[in-house]
């Protein structure tokens, strides 16, 4: 199958969407699918800040990259472009002739993506991986009737597509309140579970990091939302019991100065332990090297770094917000009220009092992730893809 990809968000910007897209296309074409990516052109700040050195990542020759010119955009990961839609991608996209066309979000490239499966008259499934309320907060204009319409525009985007997927039900929910009715589904994004499982080297990976035995881990963007600062609060109140305990935060972002100054404030700096940014490879070893991570942001649709940790064999502590719900199950780990550093100390304090507990949900998280390989969701895609193009050719026979 030739499948045509666009997004408005891509490599080398920090973001789940980026790496959900990407572990689907090296699946994919491992399964001998041809894919083309339609992408921003970022610039080279952008992949200084994304750790980057390649324009494209390695994902093989049946994956081709067409960068759209951009300019530049505020996102909360620093790194966003704006691409201007033209319709005049459609031409090149007419040789690669693809079977179907996704469309990941409902910006430039997505509306590029509409542009060309209506003149090429070709299917178009879309995703939709944003909790729009949240990445509202960065407009220049913030007021009820501004939400109202972003929501109502996504609504009216998403119309288009013969199918919409969501990595949570959080999402199609927001989407149905406003009048949402076509064909939906929750397919989680991808997991890299061969890279990001359990290692037999915890000690050794606990000395390369300095973790101490009790240490919790966070990895994500650094951004006011995510509310890392209830961790680095929880694990203040958490060293009156455990002097020893210790928080790894993984990640860069426009928090960190004032996560730094927090941590400092509560005098607990040695034992906040900033990462910085992590190529995957280093990240799975900073998960094995500690035993509970730990989620309080109130704007995730999933969280592909919880997945990876739960993919590692560790258990999770997360908030009731969003799409966490979704994936925090009784058998992975426990979910307390967002805001509550207090019930997020309990929580860590109980756990590591109580290994044989968490050594039980470490392996619960791992059984679970292993249900959103990117193997198995590969395979959603094709069962997807394969009644998308027959339903749209039958469409098409009867009009």
């Amino acid at each position: 199958m030739r499948i045509a990809i666009f997004s408005d968000n891509f490599y080398p910007e920090i973001s789940g969407v980026s790496d959900s897209v990407i572990s689907l296309a090296r699946e994919l074409s491992a399964r001998g699918h041809n894919i083309r990516f339609y992408v921003p052109a970022y610039s080279q700040k952008d992949y200084k800040k994304g750790g980057g050195a390649a324009e494209n990542p390695p994902l093989g020759p049946r994956v081709e990259f067409q960068r759209l010119f951009s300019v530049p955009y505020p996102t909360p990961t620093g790194q966003g472009r704006a691409v201007i839609p033209t319709g005049f991608r459609s031409v090149s996209l007419r040789r690669f002739n693809p079977d179907v066309i996704h469309t990941q979000l409902f910006f430039g490239a997505g509306i590029e993506a509409l542009i060309a499966s209506r003149i090429l008259k070709k299917p178009l499934v879309g995703t939709n991986h944003t909790a729009l309320k949240e990445f509202l907060k960065y407009s220049p204009v913030r007021a009820a009737w501004v939400e109202r319409l972003a929501l109502r525009y996504v609504n009216w985007y998403y119309a288009h597509c013969e199918v919409i997927t969501a990595p949570s039900r959080s999402v199609i929910g927001e989407m149905e309140f406003f009048g949402f009715e076509k064909e939906t589904h929750v397919i989680s994004n991808p997991i890299d579970t061969k890279l990001f499982a359990p290692s037999a080297n915890i000690n050794i990976l606990r000395r390369k990091f300095g973790f101490p035995e009790y240490s919790v881990i966070h990895a994500g963007r650094l951004g006011e939302e995510r509310k890392v600062d209830v961790i680095v609060r929880a694990i203040a109140l958490a060293k009156k019991k455990i002097p020893a305990i210790a928080l790894a935060i993984a990640g860069r972002g426009a928090d960190e100065a004032r996560l730094q100054d927090l941590a400092a404030s509560l005098d607990i700096g040695n034992a906040v332990h900033f990462l910085g940014f992590l190529d995957h490879k280093t990240l799975a070893e900073a998960y094995n090297a500690s035993s509970v991570f730990a989620i309080t942001s109130t704007a995730d649709t999933q969280s592909m770094v919880m997945m990876q940790a739960f993919a590692c064999g560790i258990p999770a502590i997360g908030v009731k917000s969003r799409g966490i719900p979704e994936y925090i199950r009784p058998q992975n780990g426990y979910l307390i009220e967002p805001d509550d550093p207090n019930a997020l100390a309990e929580k860590i304090i109980f756990l590591f009092k109580n290994p044989a507990m968490r050594k039980k949900l470490g392996h619960g998280a791992r059984v679970f992730a292993e249900k959103f390989s990117a193997t198995a969701i590969a395979k959603e895609w094709e069962m997807i893809y394969k009644k998308v193009v027959e339903q749209y050719a039958k469409k098409r026979r009867e009009a």
